[in-house]
């Protein structure tokens, strides 16, 4: 092959807030879901059809904590990155694979282009704003909290593994 692209660029609403955790080395990874739509008539019946598709996103590095503080639910993203296959194991000890858009710091980027619902100047009140926004400035200097290192989804295993690529054993 004299040479190939692997880029994803979406946009979309969020279905979920953004849930952030630490990988092993202290690297912050933040993994929610886009929905993107589409409706159309159908020729034959003149019927309209409407079609949504779901991508699983994670991000990484500084991203991974803005998409967690600034991006919630139902927001409008615009996701740009790569797609990756992933393989894990279930609790059962069956093979099973996810799909993902990643978002690494080096190659991708994730950008709100809605105002976010229930912002504090826009309803006049702080207690209006979402949770993630409610929470008190951080000051300089103090000391932050990381979160146990975690990065598992419920039904789709533990993130990215740590091989380099892990796309040998992808099925097809």
């Amino acid at each position: 092959m004299a040479g190939s692209l692997n880029k994803v660029m979406i946009i979309g609403r969020m279905g979920s807030d953004a849930k952030l955790s630490y990988l092993p080395s202290g690297q912050p990874v933040a993994n929610f879901n886009v929905a993107t739509d589409e409706s159309y008539r159908d020729k034959q019946s003149g019927e309209k059809i409407e079609r949504t598709e779901w991508h699983r996103v994670a991000v990484f590095g500084k991203s991974a904590e803005f998409c967690a503080n600034y991006l919630g639910k139902g927001r409008l993203v615009y996701v740009e990155g790569t797609l990756r296959t992933r393989k894990w194991q279930d609790k059962d000890g069956q093979d099973r694979y996810t799909t993902e858009v990643t978002v690494q710091p080096y190659g991708g980027t994730v950008q709100g282009l809605d105002s976010p619902r229930g912002q504090a100047a826009e309803h006049g009140g702080y207690e209006d704003a979402p949770p993630q926004q409610r929470q008190a400035p951080r000051q300089q200097g103090a000391p932050q909290k990381r979160q146990q290192p975690a990065y598992e989804e419920e039904d789709l295993g533990p993130a990215f593994p740590s091989e380099a690529s892990g796309m040998d054993d992808v099925p097809f």
